[in-house]
């Protein structure tokens, strides 16, 4: 089988907000069709790469490069047209328009049976096709992160990034998102990179993972193995003794 071509290149990624640097040397790739749990504790910067990747935080030095074209120069609205799908800790989503107007409003062709449009999303979270008339702000916090997850994937994008999508969610609707997640980035091969608190549980849906402390990746791993044996992870999360 053929090696799987690198979607995503972060080479001597510097950058952070302002003058001040989070992150001061961060180098990594994604191959095509993989998914990327991001790890680490508070502070570590994982929000501040994801920004990065996508326009909202400055870079002071390095390359990012999709799919062999360089973004590092590029607006955010032109990251988004290159194949960039974000999906914030804040959601942002239209919350004056309807959920399916959430949808439709910002809805970009893709090729194939497996292009997401606003009906595939539906069927991927029955929730939103029961309220797919309501305003979003009349929609739960879940439902309002199911949106969000929805109208990223309606962008057909290369590479989807999850910035803690199952922060603060009742336990039902987490299992509902890891659901959608597992069957979006692991059965239908669509390459992205999760930040989540509770390894356990990013890592049963993504193929490797990277720590980030001290400025940069201090460690890179298959997701299996760390599942099967997590102390690698406990210098940096603390989480061996409990999973």
């Amino acid at each position: 089988m053929a090696e799987a071509q690198t979607l995503l290149e972060v080479d001597g990624l510097r950058c952070g907000y302002g003058e001040a640097v989070v992150l001061s040397e961060v180098s990594f790739s994604l191959a095509a069709g993989r998914s990327l749990a991001l790890l680490g504790r508070n502070g570590t910067g994982k929000t501040t790469l994801i920004n990065t990747l996508v326009g909202a935080a400055r870079r002071h030095a390095g390359r990012i490069t999709l799919a062999g074209r360089e973004i590092h120069g590029l607006p955010s609205w032109e990251r988004a047209a290159a194949g960039i799908g974000w999906v914030p800790q804040e959601r942002n989503i239209f919350k004056s328009l309807t959920v399916e107007e959430n949808l439709t409003a910002v809805a970009r062709p893709g090729r194939g049976p497996a292009a997401w449009t606003p009906q595939r999303a539906f069927e991927l979270f029955p929730r939103l096709a029961e309220r797919r008339r309501n305003l979003g702000n009349q929609l739960s916090g879940g439902e309002q992160q199911m949106l969000a997850v929805a109208r990223a994937l309606v962008l057909n994008p290369r590479l989807l990034l999850l910035d803690e999508p199952l922060e603060g969610l009742a336990p039902i609707i987490v299992e509902e998102l890891l659901h959608a997640i597992r069957r979006v980035v692991r059965d239908e091969g669509l390459s992205a990179i999760v930040v989540e608190q509770h390894p356990a549980m990013v890592l049963a849906i993504t193929d490797e993972a990277i720590v980030l402390d001290r400025g940069g990746v201090v460690l890179r791993a298959a997701s299996q193995a760390l599942l099967d044996d997590p102390a690698p992870l406990e210098p940096w999360l603390g989480v061996a003794s409990h999973g």
